[in-house]
C-alpha cells in the first residue's frame, strides 16, 4: 500500500483494476478532502458522513468508467461528490416539501383540542398501517418527538435509511389521509 502514497497513477490504475488495497488507500487518502467539500455545501456534518460513504461506493462500483486518462482520480471523485450534494440537496427539498404538504392537511396539534385529538388519532392509526420498521420510525418522530439522528441512534439504522422511511411514510401517509378526507 505504500507504494500507493507516492504514486497517483498507479493508485488509480489498481483503483481501477478492482484492487481492494487500493481502494483503501483511495479512501484513506481523499476521503478528509470528499467529506469537507459535503460538509461545507450540506452544513451538516451527518448529511456529509453519508455524502462521502455514497462517494467511495459509487466510484467502487463505477470504477470500470474511470479513465485515469480523461482525469486522475482525486478530481472523479469530487465530481461524485458534486452529483450526491446536489442529490442531497434535492432530496431535502422534497422532503420540506412532503413535510408542509402533509402539515398543510393535519393542522397543529392544541393540547385542549378535542379535533387535535382526533386528528392524533387518526395519525396514529394510519401510521400502525405501515411495515413495522417504518412504523417504529415514523411513531418515534411523531410521537416521541425524536430527530432523525436520534431515531437512528435509538434503532440502530443509519441515517440514510431513517430518511427513506420518513420520506416514504410521510407519502403514504399523505395519500391516505387525502382520501380519508374526501370521504367526510
Amino acid at each position: 500500500m505504500s507504494a500507493f502514497t507516492d504514486d497517483d497513477a498507479a493508485l488509480a490504475r489498481a483503483f481501477q483494476d478492482g484492487d481492494e488495497r487500493a481502494m483503501a488507500a483511495a479512501y484513506t487518502r481523499w476521503s478528509p478532502l470528499i467529506f469537507t467539500i459535503a460538509v461545507r455545501s450540506l452544513a451538516n456534518t451527518a448529511d456529509a458522513e453519508d455524502v462521502t460513504q455514497k462517494v467511495f461506493i459509487a466510484a467502487w462500483r463505477g470504477r470500470a468508467g474511470f479513465d485515469p486518462t480523461r482525469s486522475r482520480l482525486p478530481a472523479w471523485l469530487i465530481g461524485i461528490t458534486r452529483h450526491l450534494v446536489a442529490d442531497t440537496h434535492e432530496a431535502r427539498s422534497r422532503q420540506r416539501r412532503l413535510e408542509e404538504s402533509l402539515a398543510s392537511i393535519i393542522p397543529p396539534q392544541h393540547s385542549d383540542d378535542s379535533a387535535s385529538v382526533v386528528n392524533r388519532v387518526l395519525v396514529g392509526d394510519e401510521i400502525d398501517q405501515l411495515e413495522p420498521v417504518p412504523r417504529q420510525v415514523m411513531r418515534l418522530a411523531f410521537f416521541d418527538d425524536l430527530t432523525q439522528v436520534q431515531i437512528a441512534d435509538c434503532l440502530g439504522l443509519p441515517l440514510g435509511t431513517v430518511k427513506s422511511h420518513m420520506r416514504r411514510s410521510l407519502r403514504r401517509l399523505r395519500t391516505r389521509l387525502e382520501v380519508s378526507d374526501d370521504t367526510y
